[in-house]
């Protein structure tokens, strides 16, 4: 089974490395307790450095020939709501979406989805994580996730964003169309209750915190006055803040948001593979 390496991009899969084959039926057995769920030792060819990704288990088990896993801003702004998943669900309810509570990924994820799928699940959406879509091949597979993404999209609303006028602190830079961010009192409210999806997590740290501290936060909040964002900080980095932006500016105003919680935060922080994909962005 060919599975994407851990901290690359599927934007780079036509000029790098970016895949990994591994022995499928091993990572069925990693699935089920037969090793440590990382699926390092399914790897089939020993002289390959990459890590299969952190995921490789649920791809496994799951009976498809093809299976994709994204993370996109149309179903973020969907499942990390109570009623955004409502709304998600009576959108695609021709499709039989399977909805998955938010999980560690890894194996207690795929076991939170082998518990509530069938033989004939498509389409799964993973609250407060992304989209998992399960086809024959390749065709379908894209066919199904233009469908999620179609019905899912939600024009962002306009926003005033106002570059300060303020220095920023030192070795940081205002983070422009991000600004808006800090200056809005309700997507203040918003970003500073939580981190919505691992993927923040990872590259961003728990939260936005909004002043510096000793943990070196890449991001930084000015109530009122904008976002500061590291010199230095990666693309991953940089991108996370821009998907941040995307999906609150998709979510209504009158829908609740769920974090995934400090435990969870913590989890990931404190997760050897995630390291291993922090310190991949950093060389980035």
């Amino acid at each position: 089974m060919w599975i994407k390496a851990s901290g690359k991009e599927l934007a780079d899969a036509l000029t790098s490395e970016i895949f990994v084959a591994v022995d499928r039926k091993a990572a069925i057995g990693e699935a089920h307790g037969a090793g440590d769920g990382t699926c390092k030792a399914t790897i089939l060819d020993p002289e390959v450095q990459l890590r299969p990704s952190i995921e490789t288990t649920f791809h496994a088990v799951l009976e498809w020939r093809v299976v994709a896993h994204s993370h996109s801003v149309a179903v973020l702004s969907h499942v990390i709501s109570p009623q955004g998943r409502v709304a998600a669900g009576a959108l695609l309810e021709d499709l039989n979406p399977v909805f998955v509570p938010y999980a560690k990924p890894g194996l207690p994820l795929t076991g939170a989805i082998t518990e509530r799928i069938t033989p004939r699940t498509q389409l799964i959406l993973l609250e407060n994580h992304g989209l998992i879509v399960c086809g024959r091949t390749t065709h379908e597979v894209d066919t199904l996730m233009q469908a999620v993404e179609t019905r899912l999209r939600r024009n962002p609303v306009e926003v005033t964003d106002v570059m300060p006028n303020a220095d920023p602190m030192p070795g940081f830079e205002w983070a422009g169309e991000q600004n808006w961010l800090a200056q809005d009192e309700h997507a203040l409210a918003r970003v500073t209750s939580g981190s919505f999806y691992p993927d923040h997590v990872v590259f961003l740290g728990p939260g936005l915190p909004m002043e510096d501290n000793d943990d070196g936060p890449p991001v930084v909040l000015s109530p009122g006055v904008g976002v500061q964002i590291r010199v230095d900080a990666t693309e991953a980095q940089k991108a996370m803040l821009r998907c941040l932006s995307d999906v609150l500016r998709r979510v209504p105003a009158d829908w609740t948001l769920e974090s995934i919680g400090p435990e969870a935060e913590a989890e990931l922080l404190n997760w050897d593979a995630e390291k291993y994909r922090q310190w991949l962005a950093a060389k980035g």
